[in-house]
């Protein structure tokens, strides 16, 4: 198994996600596009040492914007977000300090 911080990149901390995870426990996370579902859920727990807490983990793939910059176009790169959902009563501690 690779290294839980090559899989996840970094949390998400927005507006809509901090609503997600008071009403519905669920954590986001910019993830590694190559990662699978199985993966992102173990890394979670060794990360954050978690065992067996994680109930379900949702991926997006998400396609990069096209930019502007006078007559230039370029991309933004394409990433992928996990949604983890985690049991009840659970929180992990990076989401907490604020």
């Amino acid at each position: 198994m690779r290294n839980p911080y090559e899989i996840l990149l970094r949390p998400m901390v927005t507006e809509k996600s901090l609503k997600v995870r008071e009403t519905f426990n669920q954590f986001a996370f910019e993830v590694d596009p190559l990662a699978n579902k199985v993966e992102i859920r173990l890394a979670v727990e060794k990360a954050f040492n978690l065992p067996n807490k994680v109930l379900t983990v949702r991926t997006v793939n998400v396609s990069g914007k096209m930019r502007r910059r006078g007559r230039r176009k370029g991309y933004r790169p394409d990433w992928k977000k996990a949604i983890v959902t985690l049991v009840k009563g659970v929180n992990i501690p990076i989401f907490e300090e604020g």
